[in-house]
């Protein structure tokens, strides 16, 4: 039994983190007939330079996000999603990132991990 732990915790059918994120920030996850794309942390730069304008990126634990223009991006943050602690930034990438670093520093020092996703938007 070495490693198995015994833990409650609910399940919600249908909604997944992406659809959390945009239910939080009260938003729809793409502009009127626009694709969104749903990439990781680790092909989010090339994802970008595919030309993609709107994109959620997930398992993104070095938050590349940072390596993009902070100009050209607005970004609508969330991190533990749907638990007590939940912790949301959105804004210019530029403007925000600095918030997002601290708010996720905050929720890892709580908790010991951080699980967060966002959405990307080209300007």
């Amino acid at each position: 039994d070495r490693g198995r732990l015994s833990f409650e915790y609910d399940v919600v059918p249908g909604v997944s983190a992406v659809s959390l994120l945009a239910a939080r920030h009260r938003i729809v996850l793409h502009d009127v007939g626009e694709p969104v794309t749903v990439t990781t942390g680790r092909r989010l730069l090339e994802t970008v330079a595919s030309g993609v304008r709107s994109l959620v990126v997930m398992l993104d634990g070095s938050l590349t996000c940072r390596e993009l223009d902070g100009d050209a991006w607005d970004v609508w943050w969330g991190a533990n999603l749907g638990t007590s602690d939940e912790a949301l930034v959105t804004g210019p990438l530029g403007d925000v990132l600095p918030k997002i670093l601290a708010r996720r520093a905050d929720a890892r020092a709580a908790r010991g991990w951080v699980m967060d996703t966002y959405l990307l938007r080209r300007r």
